[in-house]
């Protein structure tokens, strides 16, 4: 039988998944932006045990952090037959990411606030 360690959020992760949550990234992609953020490289597999997702929460913040750019994949053949294992690893620092997440959320403040001048105007 094989022996695998299953990584685990500590309180410092799990407080950085809460303020990603809270300034609106979905709960899936914080927890799977933080697993592999603190990890060289996991499988999907890893993903949700280590961060206690389903697999198709799993495959749905895989899909939106490669559409950022924020992350690299790829295939390695599996021990056994069948299919190959994805393979999951961070292609960008995670200063970068925030940076990233800071420009976004910047924009969305500006784009709300100026709605709300627009309102005013109707006023």
């Amino acid at each position: 039988m094989l022996t695998k360690t299953i990584q685990l959020f500590t309180e410092k992760e799990e407080e950085f998944v809460n303020l990603l949550i809270e300034i609106g990234t979905k709960r899936t992609i914080a927890k799977a932006l933080v697993f592999l953020a603190n990890t060289k490289e996991a499988t999907s597999r890893d993903l949700e045990r280590g961060t206690d997702l389903r697999q198709p929460e799993v495959s749905t913040a895989i899909k939106y952090l490669e559409k950022q750019g924020w992350i690299k994949s790829w295939k390695t053949p599996s021990d056994k037959k069948g299919r190959p294992v994805w393979n999951y690893a961070l292609a960008v620092p995670v200063p970068e990411i925030m940076t990233s997440i800071e420009k976004q959320k910047k924009t969305e403040a500006n784009n709300q606030l100026a709605l709300i001048r627009k309102m005013r105007s109707y006023i």
